[in-house]
């Protein structure tokens, strides 16, 4: 789990994970067709563009998935309960939740990205306690704040895959592309989870 992104904008995985990405201590490269950069000015308004013109601009850092290994969809139930408890309670497709989680952390309940990143649906430390979670590497309170977060996300865009990419690079960069983003991480990420959404589709029961 970069809103501008709780990964930013004031009533957005991230008020702030794209401002909490760029917090978690990325370094600055040159610039890149693509990328998103952003600041925080002395009133503590949170600035983005992709021309970084200004020396505070620092990039925008995606949340980068558990790596997966090729053409592997994760085969793990051991969450399924506790899956199936959420998604009912935010009125989504248990198979989707999971999905998530396999492609954010491959069922590794301690996992934590380079952004800092933390638990099965990898919420930055920020926006977990903004999701009332205090111990994202808790399974039974990540996947609470997690799945709630992407009820957040679906009701936002009415749309699986805008959702998904706003989940991993943040509603920000949805908005500026009115869609999927055109980052090669996140385009896969997208795909990766309706697949192996797809694939959980009968761990269910329906």
């Amino acid at each position: 789990m970069g809103r501008s992104s709780r990964r930013g904008d004031g009533g957005s995985r991230w008020r702030g994970a794209v401002l909490l990405a760029v917090l978690a201590g990325a370094a600055a490269p040159a610039a890149h067709a693509g990328n998103i950069y952003s600041f925080v000015d002395e009133n503590g308004v949170t600035h983005y563009s992709n021309v970084p013109n200004d020396d505070r601009y620092a990039p925008v850092v995606l949340r980068t998935p558990y790596p997966a290994r090729q053409g592997a969809v994760p085969s793990y139930g051991g969450y399924d309960g506790l899956i199936l408890l959420n998604a009912r309670a935010n009125k989504l497709p248990p198979a989707l939740v999971k999905a998530v989680i396999a492609a954010e952390s491959r069922f590794d309940s301690e996992a934590v990205s380079r952004a800092g990143a933390q638990g099965l649906m990898q919420l930055m430390p920020e926006t977990a306690r903004e999701l009332g979670v205090e111990d994202p590497f808790r399974p039974e309170e990540n996947v609470r704040g997690g799945t709630r977060y992407l009820r957040e996300m679906l009701d936002r865009y009415g749309d699986m895959a805008h959702a998904l990419a706003a989940y991993n690079a943040g509603p920000t960069a949805v908005d500026q592309y009115r869609g999927v983003p055109p980052y090669r991480e996140t385009r896969d990420y997208v795909r990766r989870v309706l697949t192996y959404y797809r694939h959980y589709d009968g761990d269910f029961g329906y």
